[in-house]
C-alpha cells in the first residue's frame, strides 16, 4: 500500500494535470468559435464554385483540349492522396481517423492495381505515413496549422499539386479531411479534386436545370485563371473544416481528460483518507497496548 506521502504527491500531480487540461479545453473552445465561423463562411462559396465547374466539366466531357484541372489526364492509373491532419496531438481520434482512412484508401487502390502517391498535410499525418508508406510520399506540408490559417497555405499547396500534375506525376487527386459536423463529430471525408466532377447534389438535378455558360473574354483565358483558383478554394475550405474539427476534437478530449482527472482525485482522496484512518487506528492500538502492559 502506498504511503501517505506518496498519495499526497499523486493527488497534487493529478490536480496539476487537471488544471492544464481545463485550460486547454477553454483555449480550444475559444479557437473553435473562430475556426467554425471561418469554415461556415467559406463553405457556401466553395460549394457554389465546385458546382459550377462540375457542371462545366460534365458539359466538356470527352472534348479535346479540356484543361487537365477540369477533365484530368484521361486516365486513373496513378492516384495522389492529400490527407489533412494537425501538427499537434491531444485531439482524441482526430488524426488517427484520417490516418486510418488514408491507409484503407491506399490498400484499396493498390488492390485494384493502382499506383498511389501521398502528399500529407500536417505533422501527425506525415509522421504516421512515413512509417507506413515512406516510399509513397512525394512531398509534405507542415506548419500550416498555427493560430491563423492564411489562404496562402492553400495557395501554396495548390501550386504543388498543379506542378505535379503538369509533370505527369498523377492522374487523379483526392483530398481526405475531417468534415466538421459538430463538437462531438468530425467525419473523415474524401473529396476528388482532379478531375473535377459533379457532386452528389448537382448530379441529382435534372438535366433541364443545368446552367448554360457564356465565356467572356474567352473560354481558355477564363478557365486558366478560374481552375487554379477553384483548386485553392476547395483546399482552403477543406483545411478550414479540418481546423474547426481539430479544435472541436481537442475541446472534447480535454473535457474528458478533466472529468477523468476529477474522478482520479476523488479515488485517491478516498484512499488517502482510509490509509490515514488506518494509521491512526494502528497508533491508538499501539498506545492502548502499551498502557495495558504498564
Amino acid at each position: 500500500m502506498a504511503s501517505l506521502k506518496e498519495l499526497r504527491a499523486r493527488i497534487g500531480s493529478v490536480k496539476s494535470t487537471k488544471k492544464i487540461t481545463s485550460a486547454m479545453k477553454m483555449v480550444a473552445a475559444a479557437k473553435l468559435r473562430r475556426a467554425q465561423q471561418k469554415a461556415e463562411a467559406a463553405g457556401p462559396y466553395a460549394v457554389a464554385m465546385r458546382r459550377m465547374l462540375g457542371e462545366l466539366a460534365a458539359a466538356m466531357a470527352g472534348q479535346d483540349g479540356a484543361p487537365k484541372l477540369l477533365a484530368g489526364t484521361g486516365g486513373d492509373r496513378v492516384h495522389l492522396l492529400v490527407p489533412i491532419t494537425s501538427d499537434r496531438g491531444l485531439a482524441g481520434g482526430f488524426n488517427s481517423n484520417i490516418n486510418r482512412r488514408t491507409r484503407q484508401t491506399v490498400r484499396k487502390l493498390q488492390a485494384e492495381g493502382k499506383i498511389v502517391k501521398l502528399l500529407p498535410v500536417g505533422r501527425k499525418g506525415a509522421d504516421y505515413l512515413a512509417r507506413e508508406f515512406s516510399d509513397l510520399i512525394v512531398d509534405r506540408v507542415i506548419g500550416v496549422g498555427g493560430k491563423e490559417l492564411p489562404f496562402s497555405a492553400a495557395s501554396d499547396l495548390g501550386d504543388k499539386i498543379v506542378s505535379l500534375l503538369d509533370a505527369g506525376e498523377f492522374d487523379v487527386c483526392t483530398v481526405i479531411y475531417n468534415q466538421f459536423r459538430n463538437v462531438m463529430s468530425q467525419v473523415p471525408t474524401p473529396l476528388q479534386l482532379i478531375p473535377l466532377g459533379l457532386d452528389d447534389a448537382a448530379a441529382a438535378e435534372p438535366d433541364a436545370n443545368a446552367a448554360q455558360y457564356e465565356f467572356e473574354p474567352d473560354e481558355q483565358t477564363l478557365l486558366e485563371r478560374l481552375l487554379p483558383r477553384n483548386l485553392q478554394v476547395q483546399l482552403y475550405a477543406a483545411m478550414l473544416e479540418s481546423a474547426a474539427g481539430e479544435q472541436g476534437a481537442r475541446m472534447t478530449a480535454m473535457d474528458n481528460a478533466t472529468r477523468n482527472a476529477g474522478k482520479a482525485i476523488d479515488r485517491l482522496s478516498q484512499t488517502y483518507n482510509r490509509t490515514r484512518q488506518a494509521n491512526i487506528t494502528n497508533e491508538l492500538i499501539e498506545i492502548m497496548s502499551g498502557a495495558q502492559a504498564v
